[in-house]
């Protein structure tokens, strides 16, 4: 079995002015696909090749692991965002935020605290836990909350900077104003309810 570049959940053209056509047509069509192709050379013939992406992540490691891994979290940030997204939370997503940290806008600054210092090339994670709790994560690299036992992502920003650097060059705070035009509170209620 091989994988097979997911299509975007909306048009190249759906998010912008927030993020452009052309850095989803690279961020997508150029480095989402290269993740896709080189795992699928990287598993052809091994045992990995019956397994689903989320079963390579959790038990793969090295360049297996990275391309794996890399496929899911582009996969779950472009669910992320929608062009119908952003606003406050609405359902059982912003009860779960005002029990965890109090208030949307107390969620709002702990995230943007989060992804403005998370170094280099990375991930900003809201995180459901076993006990119901949700938290703000950062990992790095191709790092992931699925290998994690007892954590469901609910929604996740892209920090590399093929994400953001062709609309807002190196102003990581711009980039999160579109990420908060954007969020997808609709995908973020479907995995708390997971």
């Amino acid at each position: 079995m091989s994988f097979n570049l997911p299509p975007l959940p909306y048009a190249t053209d759906a998010l912008a002015p927030h993020i452009s056509a052309e850095t989803l047509e690279f961020h997508h069509g150029k480095h989402h696909n290269g993740y896709i192709s080189t795992l699928n050379n990287l598993i052809e013939g091994t045992d990995l090749a019956d397994k689903s992406l989320a079963e390579i992540v959790k038990t793969s490691s090295g360049g297996i692991f990275n391309n794996a891994a890399q496929a899911f979290n582009h996969d779950f940030y472009w669910q992320s965002l929608s062009p119908e997204g952003g606003g406050s939370p609405v359902g059982a997503i912003s009860q779960a935020i005002v029990s965890s940290f109090g208030s949307f806008a107390e969620f709002q600054a702990k995230f943007n605290d989060c992804a403005l210092n998370n170094f280099a090339s990375s991930w900003t994670w809201l995180v459901k836990h076993a006990d119901g709790s949700l938290n703000v994560i950062n990992t790095a690299n191709a790092a992931t909350p699925i290998t994690e036992e007892g954590v469901t992502p609910l929604l996740v920003l892209d920090l590399w900077e093929h994400a953001y650097y062709l609309d807002y060059r190196n102003v990581r705070g711009d980039y999160l104003q579109a990420f908060w035009a954007l969020v997808n509170w609709q995908f973020a209620n479907e995995n708390l309810a997971q």
